[in-house]
């Protein structure tokens, strides 16, 4: 029995019924967003025009693990800015499966309780293997716009084949009606009429 009084792994902020065998939180539909500038959530405490720009978590997990204890200290801040999309969380394939489906939950709870709070969520969908199938799309929106990335996945021949399979599954699960892309797009996909492809934010600061 834990004290109420305590914040335990956010049930006391909201307990949400989720969908699936592992009950994951579902995450709101989002809109199409109109965002050219997109930054880390490692710049949004410095940012000094927030509803100019979107925030993503594409980054090392470190740089963004204080959200999930910290999660009300953050999110008037994010809602400042014109879209979020919700955090992705790491999801490796060598990864134990009970921390990859913790993984997958702290990225829906966040992204529906943040929605909830004011903030405009776009969801990260996350996967790992063929086996993620079974849980990892339990709480995204169908027909909505969504958040990729494919760092880190495009190394061997293995890897960048789990991703495109997964990129698969998740069109033809979730019809979305955008695709904010981050990262190099692989040759292999060849209908991109609903992608954006997200540049990095240090990026532009190199040109």
């Amino acid at each position: 029995m834990y004290r109420e009084t305590r914040n335990y792994l956010n049930i006391q902020k909201a307990l949400y019924t989720g969908e699936g065998e592992f009950g994951i939180p579902k995450i709101p539909k989002a809109d199409p967003v109109n965002v050219e500038d997109w930054l880390g959530f490692n710049y949004v405490r410095s940012c000094e025009d927030p509803e100019l720009h979107g925030v993503h978590f594409f980054l090392d997990d470190y740089q963004f693990n204080r959200i999930w204890d910290r999660a009300d200290d953050y999110t008037r801040r994010l809602s400042q800015f014109r879209a979020v999309i919700s955090p992705d969380f790491s999801m490796y394939t060598d990864f134990p499966k009970a921390v990859q489906i913790f993984n997958c939950y702290r990225n829906h709870w966040l992204g529906r309780y943040w929605a909830e709070h004011g903030v405009n969520v776009v969801p990260c969908v996350m996967r790992s293997d063929h086996e993620s199938y079974t849980y990892c799309f339990d709480g995204d929106p169908i027909g909505s716009a969504v958040a990729v990335s494919s760092v880190g996945t495009q190394v061997d021949g293995m890897t960048k084949e789990l991703f495109l399979d997964g990129y698969a599954e998740m069109l033809r699960r979730l019809d979305p009606v955008q695709i904010l892309f981050y990262g190099s797009i692989p040759e292999e996909i060849e209908d991109r009429s609903k992608i954006v492809q997200l540049e990095a934010y240090a990026a532009k600061w190199r040109e």
